[in-house]
Order: C-alpha cells, then sequence, then structure tokens
C-alpha cells in the first residue's frame, strides 16, 4: 500500500512542477512509512545517516513544499513543535496527555456533521479536524506500576 502512496505523492510533485530530489524522495517515503506523526528534527535524524550533506532546514523547506502541494498535513496540537502527517485519507487523532503520542483512527459517521453543518448553517464546509485527548496505554500501565 504505502509503494501505490509513494507512486502517486511523487506523480503529484511532478505534476506540481517540483523536481524530485533524492532527499524529498527520502524524506516522502519516510513519512508515508511513519506511524509517528515525526517533527522536523525526528525526520532529520532518521535520514541523517543517509544523507550527511542534509540540513534540517531542508527537511523544513521539503515539508513546506510537500504541505502546499496538500500531500502532509501539520499537526500542531499546543506543544512547542509542529508534527507532519502523510495526507493518505481522512482520519482523525487521539493524543496522550502525557507522552503526546498521536494514533491515527477512521470514523465515517463524523463526515455527517460536516453535511448537518452545512445544512443548519448555510456554511459550504471545506474541512473539519478531531482531537481526542486520553492516555495511551503504556501511559496507564507505567502509573499503575
Amino acid at each position: 500500500m504505502s509503494e501505490t502512496y509513494l507512486k502517486d505523492a511523487l506523480s503529484t510533485l511532478r505534476e506540481s512542477g517540483v523536481r524530485i530530489t533524492p532527499q524529498r524522495h527520502a524524506i516522502l517515503e519516510y513519512l508515508i512509512s511513519s506511524e509517528t506523526h515525526p517533527t522536523a528534527d525526528e525526520i532529520y535524524r532518521a535520514l541523517e545517516d543517509d544523507f550527511p550533506n542534509m540540513s534540517v532546514a531542508t527537511v523544513y523547506n521539503n515539508l513546506k513544499v510537500f504541505l502546499n502541494t496538500g500531500l502532509v498535513k501539520e499537526l500542531t496540537y499546543g506543544d512547542a513543535s509542529s508534527r507532519f502527517d502523510f495526507a493518505s485519507h481522512d482520519h482523525y487523532h487521539i493524543i496522550c496527555d502525557d507522552c503526546g503520542k498521536i494514533v491515527d483512527f477512521h470514523h465515517p459517521g463524523l463526515q455527517e456533521v460536516e453535511h448537518l453543518a452545512s445544512h443548519m448553517t448555510g456554511f459550504k464546509v471545506n474541512s473539519h479536524r478531531l482531537e481526542v485527548y486520553g492516555t495511551c496505554p503504556e501511559c496507564a500501565n507505567m502509573k499503575r506500576q
């Protein structure tokens, strides 16, 4: 599945006139395969051995390109660092209050909320965002010990 996402994402970049550099390819591949919603610094650290001449600024600049083409979403949940999520499909996030871990989940019923909101207000709904907060299983286990 991630190969298809990568192929489609690279096509989107080419269609947008964006040149595919080895660094861009690696950052995109990392985001697609990551389930952790990494920060730019985490992406940099994960790839620095393969690209010793790449800087954190290069990662940020490429993330900006991906944001502008709609391939990546920037997640800001109150802490100082933005996290990045490959925009493969509509989904929501549950965030651990203790460690900051973010996990994806999908609930198709929430699309009905957009339709209802549009119907009740006359707005043309462009998007919505749902965040659920709690304690992840790992942090809950640590608290019990």
